[in-house]
């Protein structure tokens, strides 16, 4: 195995300066509302079609809002209440469709006249899925398993448009190819993103790439949580963007 030289532990140490607190309070900002309302200067045209009905993200995630609120102004929030397990065994792309489908499903009661956006991702090692770790230990665990090797991130979508009583979905598919690394660095990632709430055990939009050898993809921000390209298209041609 490929040890870590101090150098590069050092240099993602240094990293830590006030990115963390800069996190907190954006996290702060886009935690609390039910509806997502973007200050922006005056001078900004908006591109979310006002004359268009609401939009509800069918998410709790802080990830997927942040993506969305770089170009919507007023949505809806609804955490869906979805069992992820896999009791018929499905592979996991088809686990990934069907986690975001459900996850729709369940916020359309709350929202029945709402544009509803559902969304799941799974990281696939070895034909194994690999969770979200929720702790230290397991992050370790997990990191320590992709090292040197490649990593499927599945990106799934769900729409379901009330005006076209209609759905369409969508996957992506990302690989991530892991550096071959060792303990020190992994611990030193880990302390540094914190990311225990993500499938994988990192944080692209925050210091993950130190990790990776390469990611090939067609869509950057799936990685994230949600292909937005595919979702910016799917709402233009559905009219809730301004052309």
């Amino acid at each position: 195995m490929i040890e870590t030289s101090d150098n590069e532990v050092k240099a993602l140490q240094t990293l830590e300066f006030s990115e963390k607190s800069v996190q907190s309070k954006i996290g702060q900002a886009v935690s609390f509302p039910v509806h997502s309302q973007i200050a922006r200067p005056a001078h900004v045209p908006d591109m979310q079609n006002p004359s268009a009905g609401r939009i509800c993200l069918a998410s709790s995630s802080p990830y997927r809002r942040n993506l969305l609120d770089r170009f919507l102004d007023d949505y809806e929030t609804i955490s869906p209440n979805v069992d992820e397990s896999n009791p018929d065994g499905l592979p996991p792309d088809e686990l990934a469709t069907l986690l975001a489908r459900l996850k729709a499903e369940a916020v359309s009661a709350s929202a029945r006249n709402s544009l509803i956006i559902g969304a799941d991702q799974l990281a696939v090692i070895d034909d194994g899925v690999l969770g979200k770790p929720g702790d230290h230990q397991k992050a370790v665990e997990q990191l320590l398993r992709a090292s040197g090797k490649t990593v499927k991130f599945l990106t799934a979508v769900c729409v379901l448009d009330p005006q076209e009583r209609a759905r369409y979905e969508h996957t992506d598919v990302t690989t991530v190819r892991f550096r071959q690394f060792d303990r020190r660095l992994a611990e030193t990632y880990l302390r540094h993103d914190e990311p225990y709430d993500c499938a994988g055990s990192f944080r692209i939009e925050g210091a993950g790439f130190v990790l990776f050898e390469s990611v090939r993809t067609d869509d950057p921000t799936a990685l994230v949580g949600l292909p937005m390209i595919w979702v910016a298209d799917r709402l233009l041609k559905l009219g809730y963007l301004l052309p």
